[in-house]
């Protein structure tokens, strides 16, 4: 989220994504997963896969109570609604972004 003076507030980072190549061990025979084909999109889309209710009791596509009450705690006068009208961001590391350069 970011405050009026420019400030950014990261509500949760909690959670961490882990992109991974394995192979059977077998020579020539790996599963070579499409990590080369990764974006900074594919990784955002995955992401966002990961932190998003899946269950039917959330008719959100985020858990916009629970972020706001994360906001609150770091002094933030915010709600749920506030929250809605924002646009949700993932935010890829410095590191990310250089193995995706690397590949």
């Amino acid at each position: 989220m970011t405050l009026d003076d420019g400030r950014r507030v990261i509500l949760h980072e909690s959670r961490g994504f882990t992109i991974g190549w394995r192979s059977s061990g077998e020579s020539g025979s790996g599963d070579i997963h499409s990590w080369n084909h990764e974006t900074a999109d594919s990784i955002t889309r995955n992401v966002l896969n990961v932190v998003r209710p899946d269950d039917d009791e959330c008719p959100d596509d985020h858990p916009w109570s629970w972020l706001a009450s994360l906001a609150q705690a770091q002094g933030l006068h915010v709600t749920a609604e506030d929250l809605r009208s924002l646009p949700y961001e993932v935010i890829l590391t410095e590191s990310v972004h250089q193995w995706l350069k690397r590949r």
